[in-house]
Parts: C-alpha cells; sequence; structure tokens
C-alpha cells in the first residue's frame, strides 16, 4: 500500500516541470487580464527590455530562468504564487 506522502512524490516525479512553470505565468496573466503586450510594457516599467514576440516565443517554450518568472510576477504585481493544483 503506497503511503500518502510516497503517492506525493511520485506525482511530482511526473510532472512536466517546464509546462508546469510556464502554465503558473500564463495563469497569473489571464487572472490580471494582462496580454503579452501588457507584460512587455509592465517589464519595462521596471527595466527589463524585452520584444513581444520575443517573451510569446520565450512563455511559449517555457524557456526561461527563474529570475525571468520572478520579474514578470513582480511586473505585474503578484505578491503571492500558490503551487498546488
Amino acid at each position: 500500500m503506497m503511503k500518502m506522502k510516497d503517492a506525493e512524490v511520485a506525482v511530482h516525479e511526473d510532472r512536466d516541470w517546464v509546462a508546469y512553470t510556464k502554465g503558473l505565468l500564463r495563469a497569473e496573466m489571464v487572472k490580471r487580464g494582462i496580454s503579452y503586450a501588457g507584460l512587455v510594457e509592465k517589464l519595462a516599467a521596471i527595466g527589463v527590455k524585452d520584444s513581444e514576440a520575443n517573451l510569446r516565443n520565450k512563455i511559449s517554450r517555457g524557456g526561461f530562468t527563474g529570475a525571468f518568472l520572478i520579474q514578470c510576477l513582480v511586473a505585474m504585481g503578484a505578491t503571492t504564487l500558490r503551487l498546488d493544483d
């Protein structure tokens, strides 16, 4: 019989972390009604320069750093991030 903690670990081992991370970022954008163009503007306001096309590609690939994720969250005004499903 699998214990609850073991089941939780198994779920996380099978997770697609790239998809999960880009999903978190996209969910915050949707929750706040922020488009890619709007995020470009918000990032520029905190000193992060990027084009809309580059931002869209970066997020769709999920190929971004933890620092970029935090920059986006700060630019959007997020103060908390819920990680559970």
